[in-house]
């Protein structure tokens, strides 16, 4: 009995390890953004930036609701899909998101995402 734990451990361990590490090449120096969306008719803005697989991101949305969220990257090679939770204000209240960072070049990423409060959007950011 004791093994299965031990192994069940052990494979619980190495699968978080793998989620979370992250190479450490051009991951220091963190990656801005902004974005445009739309909601309801409104458009919605935000800025953003991003550093060893975190996130934050500064939004308006419909009504002037204003708020920040919280991103989590997994990043992959090209890709750099994320998730996030944010608040709001005008009672607009807690805000879920997810998206994908796509690297168009050594220098720029584009990206796609949707946010309950802000709509979807489309980012364009730069790497240093």
């Amino acid at each position: 009995m004791k093994n299965v734990i031990l192994i069940q451990t052990f494979i619980a361990s190495m699968s978080l390890l793998t989620i979370f590490s992250q190479s450490a090449n051009a991951q220091l120096i963190p990656q801005p953004w902004v974005s445009v969306g739309a909601k309801d008719g409104d458009t919605t803005y935000a800025v953003g930036a991003k550093a060893l697989g975190i996130g934050a991101e500064l939004g308006v949305g419909e009504d002037g609701a204003t708020g920040v969220d919280v991103l989590k990257f997994l990043n992959l090679p090209v890709i750099s899909p994320y998730v996030g939770l944010g608040y709001y204000s005008e009672d607009k209240g807690v805000a879920v998101s997810g998206g994908m960072h796509v690297n168009a070049s050594d220098h720029l990423f584009l990206g796609v995402g949707y946010n309950s409060v802000r709509g979807i959007n489309g980012q364009l950011g730069i790497k240093f």
